[in-house]
């Protein structure tokens, strides 16, 4: 939340001149989305590691790869950026899958 926080005051000149305040608020919304996955699923009895790793590195990559395209223009960060999405796709699948096979083997 700090960061879109910090985007929303202490950048928001360089974003507004960028026309990139929407892709910051994506960046923060998957972020703060993903975290609070990884937060659950640490606090779960069996965490998926798998998952929270595609989590954690999607972040960096899809979110970070968005701020750091929102903050210098670099257009082609937009090519890396599906990267991070992809590891988002992953986890979560990886749990739905994991889930599906443990109430299947409980029939």
């Amino acid at each position: 939340m700090a960061v879109g926080a910090f985007g929303a005051h202490g950048l928001s000149a360089v974003l507004e001149a960028n026309d990139r305040v929407a892709t910051w608020e994506t960046a923060v919304l998957y972020q703060l989305m993903h975290a609070l996955a990884i937060w659950i699923l640490a606090e779960s009895r069996r965490p998926d590691r798998i998952a929270a790793w595609c989590f954690s590195i999607g972040i960096l990559i899809f979110s970070g790869t968005l701020y750091v395209l929102c903050l210098t223009q670099i257009r082609w960060l937009g090519a890396i950026t599906p990267i991070g999405g992809v590891l988002f796709l992953v986890g979560w699948g990886r749990l739905i899958f994991r889930k599906q096979a443990s109430h299947s083997l409980t029939k």
